[in-house]
């Protein structure tokens, strides 16, 4: 039989220890107890607190488990994404001349719900698409969770066409979310809305967890080139927009 983890079933048995004590234990007591040096338990007790499954008693200093592992089934919460997100959006906006959407997984996985949106920088007439839901397989944010956060979507069968250039073959679905894992980013060349194209990259929290897609929409041409690959500037303003919004999400619950 395979050997474990080292690291991971320490983890594990530090939890197991502190779900069952009764009460906040100290650093001696846990690592007698598990017959670890205290720096071996002192250094997984940080990380576990830095992921909020571990807290630490101010005055005495003793550990119990944090709140944060009774919230491991729960999804991400909307409300804070979108405040941590705001200020990166409105300056990638402001950089790509694009809109800029932030979309999480739908209630049921079958669609993209759109928390955030910052409308293009420009006069032309716009509609505010917060709170509503789009398709995964005709957006580039609903492909790039169909790539980056396969666990919690799935796309819905048939897949719906919504203009000429949807993607409603399976199999071609298949080799795009593919080839969007491959190179980090989707793309979309007006599956959703005819002329107007996407892009989008992953959001990702503390260990890589995907918690959300962020996208980018213009008419097609001023994403794409006339061949059809992605204008290589809009690609690294998103990438690094989602890499900034990620630092900040620390902590997020």
């Amino acid at each position: 039989m395979a050997r474990g983890i080292q690291s991971v079933e320490r983890a594990a048995a530090l939890l197991r220890l502190l779900g069952g004590a009764g009460r906040p234990l100290a650093l001696a007591e846990l690592a007698a107890a598990l017959d670890l040096p205290r720096p071996t338990a002192h250094g997984l007790l940080r990380t576990l607190r830095e992921e909020g499954l571990v807290a630490q008693d101010p005055s005495s200093g003793r550990y119990l488990l944090g709140e944060d592992l009774g919230r491991l089934g729960t999804p991400w919460d909307r409300h804070d994404l979108r405040a941590r997100a705001m200020n990166w959006a409105d300056a990638l906006a402001a950089a790509t001349g694009c809109a800029v959407y932030l979309g999480v997984p739908s209630a049921t996985g079958s669609g993209v719900d759109l928390v955030h949106h910052v409308f293009r920088p420009d006069d032309s007439p716009q509609r505010l698409r917060t709170n509503t839901t789009q398709p995964l397989h005709a957006t580039a944010w609903g492909k790039c969770l169909l790539a980056f956060a396969p666990a919690s979507v799935r796309a819905t069968d048939p897949l719906e066409a919504w203009t000429r250039a949807t993607v409603t073959d399976p199999a071609a679905l298949a080799r795009e979310v593919t080839a969007t894992r491959r190179r980090g980013w989707a793309s979309d060349t007006g599956g959703w809305e005819p002329g107007t194209g996407g892009l989008a990259v992953p959001v990702r929290s503390g260990g890589g967890l995907t918690v959300a897609a962020l996208g980018i929409g213009a008419p097609v041409e001023e994403l794409f080139t006339a061949d059809g690959r992605a204008r290589p500037e809009q690609v690294v303003e998103l990438v690094a927009a989602a890499a900034e919004i990620a630092d900040g999400l620390e902590g997020l619950t």
